[in-house]
Formats: structure tokens, sequence, C-alpha cells
């Protein structure tokens, strides 16, 4: 897993003007954003693992309570076959000892001879004594011939149970094995997990600890602007001109009245805030004059205007100062501006200020255009 936490945080080479530690506050309140997401992001991801652990913890339970079941049952199997395997070995016992009896019992009839077997049988007093002593043998080896077959089914029956009971050992056996492969499957994804939580707190710890630093930095800036910016309204009273932070640049426009064409154009303007004034010149960024500037401004949305600040003066239809709209030219005596909206403009003042803010009433106004 990669994540991009990695900032250079350092404290930038010493701003001099209110847009420059404007801009730097901005980038750094734009990365500080960023790793408080990141933080979230991580945060959120770490939850999530948090559960699955969670979850794998249960399982591992459940799994080590099925395998210790199993244990318990192939040990009941085991002393089941035990006592089955007795149970056979004594009844083939019996069966071999009635075999071997009924053998003894063949063997001593065929040694005394047929003679012998009909000597017994003749030597009966009567008919019915006859009929007594032939019944007798007979049922002598009808009872040997049963007893040896109830004895083999007695032997095969036990066998039987033996058999099924191995095999009832070797199946609890397989989902042992299966329950033990399990377990070493989740041990080692549970490891894994708990790794890339620790991983995910080593990372969140730093970003915690960079967005400290950020916001430290931020409050350093912040003093330093509030410094520049009280110098340079002390500065613009004594001249009669007002600045405003770069901050609130937005709310005013975004609260004035008037159209969304004409606040595009007042925010596209106060972008180029503290760029270079150039007479003669129509840049945005490497320098224009006043006229210039709102040449260029009113050029790049689609419109033309006169070039020269007296010629902008008849321009579009004229309007009352009362209700001037974000994106008007406010007119002075040989200087235009871009009005913005609170009774403030942007324009291209001089070569040592450049392109800022100011008043709208700072100079006598002669006219309002409305362009748009």
């Amino acid at each position: 897993m990669v994540i991009g936490l990695v900032f250079a945080i350092t404290i930038q080479a010493q701003a001099t003007t209110v847009s420059e530690i404007q801009e730097n506050i901005n980038r750094d309140q734009n990365a500080l954003e960023g790793l408080n997401d990141e933080i979230l992001g991580l945060q959120d991801e770490q939850d999530i693992l948090e559960e699955e652990i969670s979850d794998l913890d249960a399982e591992l339970l459940n799994t080590m309570a099925a395998i210790g079941l199993l244990e318990d049952e192939i040990a009941e199997k085991e002393a089941d076959i035990a006592t089955t395997q007795a149970q056979y070995e004594e009844a083939k016992r019996i069966e071999e000892e009635q075999y071997e009896a009924m053998v003894l019992r063949i063997q001593f009839m065929y040694e005394q001879g047929e003679e012998d077997y009909l000597s017994t049988l003749f030597s009966a007093g009567s008919f019915s004594e006859l009929l007594n002593q032939a019944s007798y043998i007979e049922a002598i080896y009808e009872y040997d011939r049963n007893m040896l077959l109830e004895y083999q089914a007695t032997k095969d029956l036990v066998k039987a149970l033996w058999d099924q009971l191995e095999l009832d050992k070797a199946s609890l056996q397989a989902d042992k094995d299966s329950m033990d492969e399990q377990k070493v499957y989740l041990d080692g994804l549970l490891a894994r997990k708990k790794e890339e939580s620790s991983n995910y707190d080593a990372l969140i710890a730093r970003a915690r600890q960079e967005a400290s630093v950020l916001k430290t930095k931020i409050k350093q800036e912040q003093a330093e602007l509030k410094k520049l910016q009280e110098a340079e309204r002390r500065r613009n009273a004594a001249n009669g001109t007002y600045t405003v932070s770069n901050a609130n640049v937005s709310d005013i426009i975004n609260n004035a009245s008037g159209s969304d064409l004409g606040k595009q154009i007042a925010r596209y303007g106060c972008q180029y805030i503290g760029n270079p004034y150039v007479s003669g010149g129509t840049s945005l960024t490497n320098g224009a004059d006043c006229s210039g500037f709102t040449y260029r401004i009113f050029s790049d949305f689609g419109y033309s205007i006169p070039r020269t600040s007296y010629q902008q003066r008849s321009a579009g239809t004229e309007v009352a100062y009362a209700n001037a709209q974000p994106g008007d030219i406010i007119c002075y005596e040989g200087h235009v501006a871009l009005y913005i909206g609170g009774g403030y403009i942007v324009h291209a003042s001089t070569a040592k200020t450049g392109i800022k803010l100011g008043k709208a009433t700072y100079r006598q106004i002669l006219s309002v255009r409305r362009i748009i």
C-alpha cells in the first residue's frame, strides 16, 4: 500500500507582500485540507481493517472450538474402536473354539468308523429308542452347525462395526486436518491484518504530525500577514487609498448585487493583483496601465472597448455610482478602474504599487460605465 503523505513542509523564504503571504497561506491551507482528508481516509480504512480483525478473531475462536470438538470425537471413536476390537477378538476366539469342538466331534465319529456309528444306532432296544438315538446324534450336529453360524454372524457383525468406526475416525481426522489448515491460514491472515493496522497507526501519526507542523506554519504566516496588512493600511490611509486581504475579495464580490458575468469579470481582474504597472502596456501578467488593464480584461471576455481612459469614459452605458455593480468601469480624471462591489475597485495604479485594490471613492468619480 502506497499512500502519498510525504510533504516538504518547510518555512518559505520571507514573503514581502500581502499577496505573497496570502498565497502561501492558501497553499498551506490546501495542503492541510489534503492531509486532513488523508487522515480521515486512513482512519476509515483502518476501521474497516479493525472490523476484519474482529471477524478473524471470532472465526479463529470458532475454528479452535471446532478442532477441540473433533479431537474429543476422535478420542471417543478410538475408545469405541478399542472396545469393538476386543469384542471382535473375543467373538473370533469363541468361533474358533466352537469350530475346533465341532471338528473334534466329527474327527471322533470318523475315527470310530461307520460300523461303530451303526452299532450305536442298532444297540437300541426298540425302534423308538433307535429313533431317539438317531435324533440325538442329529441334534448334536445341528447344534454344532447353528452355533458355528451364530458365532460367525456375531464375528462378522462386530467386524462390520469395527470397520465403520475406523471409517468414522478417518472422516473425523480428515475434518480435523482441514480445520488445522484453516487455523494456520487464519493465524497468518490475522497476523498480516494486525501488521497492516500497525502500519496505519504509523501513517496516521505521521500525517497528524505533518498537519501540526502546517498549522503552526499557517499561524506564523497569518501573524505576518496581519502585520503587513496593518502596515499597508497605515500607508494607504496616509495617501487616501485602502486595501483588503485577498481572503475578503471573494466575499466582497459574492455579496455584491449584479450579474454572474460581471462577478466573473471582477474575479478575473482580482487574480492579477500584485502584477506590475507598465505605461502603455496591456499585459495582465507582464504589466499594463490603467486603461490597458480594463481593455485586456474585457477583451479576454470577448468585449471590445476603446483603448484609452478618455475613450472608455464614453464606452457602454452610464449608471449612477449608487447602482454600480461588479464588472463596471469607474472613470476618474485621466484614470479608470474595474469595480468589484462593496465600494472597492481593482486597478493598475502606479509603477510603485502595480495592480492593486482600493476604495472606489478615493478620487472624484466622473462616470460609471456598464459594458455588459
